[in-house]
C-alpha cells in the first residue's frame, strides 16, 4: 500500500513542451576561411534574413559567454544572443533569448568537402511557444544558409573582378 501512495505523491505535473529541429545545408565554392570570417563577423549581419543589426563593436571575436543584442527585421525590440560554443573555423553555437516560453539554439558549421565548402545552419526550438514562433520564422530560416553562401561568393567575385579591372587600367596597356 505504501508503494502505491508514493507513486501518487511523487507524480509531477507534465507540461507541454514541443521541440523542433531543422538543419539546412548549402555547398559553396568559397573557402572555409572566407565563410568562417563571414559567420563570426557579428557586426555585419546584412546577409541574414532575420537580423537587422547588432550592438557588437567592430572587430570583436565571438567567444563563449559573450552576450550581445540584435534587432530583428520584424520589430525594433532588441533580442539578446548568448554565444555558447566556438570551435575556430568549424562551429559557432548561439542561444537566442527573445521570449519567455521559447528556447532557440542556432548552430553554424563550416566544413570542407570534396564538392566544396559545406555550410550548415541548424535551428532547435524548444518550449510551448515554439510551434507559433516556428510558423512565423520558418520562411526566413529556410534562407539563412543560402544567403550566407551568396554573400560570401558575391564579395569574392567582386574582389576578383576588382583585381582584373586594376590590371587592365595600368599604364602598360598597349
Amino acid at each position: 500500500m505504501r508503494g502505491c501512495l508514493s507513486k501518487f505523491i511523487h507524480r509531477k505535473r507534465r507540461r507541454f513542451c514541443a521541440s523542433l529541429v531543422r538543419t539546412y545545408q548549402e555547398i559553396s565554392s568559397a573557402s572555409v576561411d572566407e565563410l568562417w570570417l563571414k559567420v563570426v563577423d557579428l557586426t555585419d549581419v546584412s546577409w541574414h534574413p532575420l537580423l537587422k543589426s547588432t550592438n557588437v563593436p567592430y572587430g570583436l571575436v565571438p567567444k563563449p559567454g559573450l552576450i550581445y543584442q540584435a534587432v530583428t527585421r520584424f520589430s525594433p525590440i532588441p533580442i539578446r544572443i548568448f554565444v555558447e560554443r566556438v570551435n575556430p573555423k568549424e562551429m559557432l553555437s548561439i542561444r537566442v533569448l527573445a521570449i519567455p516560453g521559447v528556447e532557440e539554439r542556432v548552430t553554424y558549421r563550416v566544413e570542407s568537402t570534396v564538392c566544396g565548402t559545406c555550410v550548415s545552419y541548424s535551428v532547435i526550438l524548444r518550449g510551448w511557444l515554439s510551434p507559433l514562433i516556428w510558423s512565423l520564422s520558418r520562411p526566413y530560416a529556410d534562407r539563412v544558409a543560402r544567403s550566407l553562401v551568396e554573400s560570401v561568393e558575391k564579395t569574392a567575385l567582386q574582389a576578383v573582378s576588382g583585381k582584373k579591372k586594376s590590371l587592365n587600367d595600368s599604364c602598360f596597356d598597349f
